[in-house]
């Protein structure tokens, strides 16, 4: 049993300082290190015990003081300073001793080792081993004292109840090297080795020092990386979405509110074979539905469908007030207009400016004529002929109630007129 203790603190040793050279070459921590623990439970003295001296099975009292820093989730050290009360139980001969440690110790972080975290993360638990002093004395009815070495090891259960506090459950053997002096400090001992035998069992708390969240008792490693590639599952997917349910994911289409069932190209644009700015289903409706009557007459050509709804004052483009320049929000018409000049190359239109009536009739001719120029020079700029476009200035638009901000919105646009 010693040659195991022995090997198991020279292994933490080991484990401690290589952990201290991976970590040189890390980042700086981002958990905190340093903690304060504090335990009190029972003790058991197994020997050397003089004959006729003994204690109870388990006997009060023991309190350890310590204070851990960890190099990384993994190994650390500890220094901590412990007291026993040894006092015979009915059947010995009446004695009271004490006993005195301070110890420099390896820590495990046995939790993180064999990665509790894929089961639990309140759970967890530490190795601890090391070497250091003690000292036991009697002062009844003689003053008696031994010095000696010690060598400890155990293992602590750890429950987390906060970010900051742990609750501790510890069991700890302690060797003494050269004890000279029984337990019961009755009689006096040759042994030179390790010798002394002692048990401690207590139950305490852990409170964690720094400025960060977590403390490396409870880091897992990667932990940071998994939640980056989590964010990352969760962007793809997000760009995955598609509202419109072409097939077409959102991040790649182009035409977002294409109706339901619609056939359209890889970019999630209805199809145009034709290029007459009306997707392919749509026009196949409306040339069944309109272009021949049931009796066999025949009726306008989808054209002029698209001709009359733009003469009727269905397409347009509005300004904000006192604006000249259409917003944002509404230069479809434009585009709309554009198709069609396009497609129609013999086509002309009449580009008709409006304003509302806030302000001098003057002054609205004048915004009105504006709004119209500024919508033909984005079709001269689209590569339209001058000689198709013909600017008309409406002036002030009546037909709304001017008192209504919401209504003259409505009136503040430019019309089109196909020739």
């Amino acid at each position: 049993m010693k040659n195991t203790l022995l090997t198991l603190a020279f292994a933490f040793a080991v484990n401690t300082i290589s952990a201290q050279t991976e970590t040189a070459e890390k980042k700086p921590v981002d958990f905190n290190q340093w903690s304060i623990e504090l335990a009190g439970g029972l003790n058991k003295p197994q020997r050397p015990m003089t004959s006729g001296y003994s204690t109870s099975l388990i006997s009060p009292y023991v309190v350890d003081l310590g204070v851990r820093y960890m190099v990384n989730n993994k190994f650390g050290f500890k220094a901590d300073f412990g007291y026993n009360s040894f006092q015979g139980k009915n059947e010995s001969i009446d004695f009271d001793t004490k006993y005195y440690r301070v110890n420099l110790q390896g820590v495990a972080n046995l939790g993180r080792i064999m990665s509790f975290e894929t089961w639990t993360k309140t759970i967890g638990l530490l190795g601890h081993a090391g070497f250091g002093l003690s000292f036991l004395e009697r002062k009844d009815p003689s003053y008696l004292k031994d010095r000696m070495g010690n060598f400890m090891a155990g293992i602590t259960g750890q429950i987390k109840l906060t970010n900051r506090i742990a609750l501790t459950g510890d069991f700890t053997t302690i060797l003494n090297a050269k004890q000279g002096l029984a337990f019961d400090g009755a009689s006096t001992s040759s042994t030179r080795g390790f010798g002394g035998i002692l048990f401690n069992g207590t139950a305490g708390i852990t409170v964690y020092l720094g400025k960060n969240a977590k403390h490396a008792d409870w880091v897992i490693d990667n932990d940071d990386r998994f939640a980056a590639i989590d964010a990352r599952f969760t962007a793809v997917e997000n760009r995955m979405i598609d509202s419109d349910n072409d097939g077409v994911a959102n991040y790649l289409d182009i035409e977002a509110d294409t109706p339901a069932g619609a056939m359209v190209d890889t970019k999630g644009r209805s199809i145009d074979k034709n290029s007459n700015g009306v997707a392919d289903e749509t026009e196949a409706y409306v040339l069944k539905n309109f272009e021949n009557k049931s009796d066999g007459t025949q009726v306008s050509s989808f054209n002029d469908q698209i001709r009359n709804t733009i003469n009727s004052g269905y397409i347009c483009t509005y300004f904000d007030f006192n604006v000249a320049k259409p917003n944002n929000t509404s230069t479809e018409g434009i585009d709309y207009i554009l198709t069609y000049l396009r497609n129609n190359p013999t086509a002309s239109v009449d580009i008709i400016g409006h304003a509302d009536e806030v302000g001098r009739s003057s002054y609205n001719d004048k915004l009105s004529n504006a709004r119209a120029t500024n919508v033909k020079n984005i079709l001269l700029k689209a590569n339209i002929d001058a000689s198709r476009l013909n600017v008309i200035a409406a002036g002030e638009d009546t037909s709304v109630d001017k008192d209504s901000d919401g209504a003259r919105k409505l009136v503040r646009k430019v019309t089109f007129k196909i020739k």
